[in-house]
């Protein structure tokens, strides 16, 4: 079931179907169902900085209210080959070979009044919001500089864990009250107050998609980690948490390697993101063998009101 708010946001940009880039040989093209196939190949030439995207339409499709928005492609005008694909909605994410593709998008994202995030690598964010900031009349409300870490193994040797497995709808409590802590130390926003219903839908969802790992003794959450996308390139991984009092004990590290293992029999890579003020979590995940391969803008913006 989808909020009333991801239906307008798809409700919003209907209207963009297809169109030509002004003194461009790019074209902009709505995407439809059929094209699946051709996006995840494109996507998976850069599987670590799709995996997003390609989680969501492997999930729910091209065209889904669970992708909080809609996705577009853009196309060499002549050869029709892709040079971009971004999602727009929600969280506005691109992949774009070009600035000519970065632009298109922008131009595109501008009637998007819902939007919450706008997020890719720096060099990209830049380009983007070049475009799209003048003419879409909004501010940035906060910019958070990310690191993006990747693991593909192998993962060095921990003590099992027995209590670490998949968390079930009776842990749907816990996961939403730590999974709301860390979304407003992240972006300043409670989506328990802002959203409860559509929250709590999304991660029961997740729950039930199996996504979900916890470590629960006598009622706490000891460890927690979401797989928000799962693919046989790479798996991204949010929400890692350990419970305050339990920190600097090593279980952390366990339950990381035992999930990493897991997840690598699998896919070829695990990925995930840290704010680059935590500094704490980035030694911690290169402690856990992941290295830093490159730097995200994600840009929270203010909203319209």
């Amino acid at each position: 079931m989808s909020t009333s708010s991801e239906y307008a946001i798809n409700m919003q940009l209907d209207s963009h179907l297809t169109a030509s880039c002004p003194d461009s040989s790019l074209v902009v093209e709505k995407l439809c169902a059929d094209k699946r196939d051709e996006v995840l190949s494109f996507l998976a030439e850069r599987a670590v900085y799709t995996v997003y995207m390609a989680g969501l339409i492997r999930d729910n499709g091209l065209v889904s209210p669970l992708n909080r928005g809609t996705f577009y492609a853009c196309r060499d005008n002549v050869t029709g080959c892709l040079e971009g694909v971004a999602l727009v909605g929600h969280a506005t994410l691109i992949e774009a070979r070009s600035e000519e593709a970065l632009r298109a998008f922008a131009r595109i994202a501008q009637s998007c009044s819902l939007s919450h995030l706008v997020r890719g690598e720096q060099h990209e964010v830049e380009i983007f919001w070049n475009s799209y900031a003048p003419h879409a009349g909004r501010e940035p409300r906060r910019v958070c500089r990310e690191m993006v870490f990747e693991h593909r193994g192998p993962v060095k040797p921990q003590r099992a864990v027995v209590g670490l497995r998949q968390a079930t709808l009776d842990d749907l409590a816990l996961v939403m009250t730590v999974n709301a802590e860390m979304a407003f130390e992240e972006c300043g926003i409670n989506p328990l107050e802002r959203d409860a219903l559509g929250f709590r839908q999304r991660t029961a969802r997740r729950i039930e998609q199996g996504r979900v790992w916890v470590w629960v003794e006598n009622g706490q959450l000891v460890f927690k980690a979401d797989i928000v996308s799962d693919t046989p390139e790479a798996v991204y991984l949010e929400g890692v948490y350990v419970h305050p009092q339990e920190r600097r004990k090593g279980y952390g590290l366990r339950c990381m390697a035992q999930l990493c293992r897991n997840l690598l029999s699998r896919s070829e890579a695990v990925c995930l993101v840290v704010n680059h003020k935590q500094k704490d979590a980035q030694s911690f995940y290169k402690k856990a063998g992941y290295t830093h391969i490159s730097d995200y803008d994600t840009v929270y913006l203010q909203q319209l009101h």
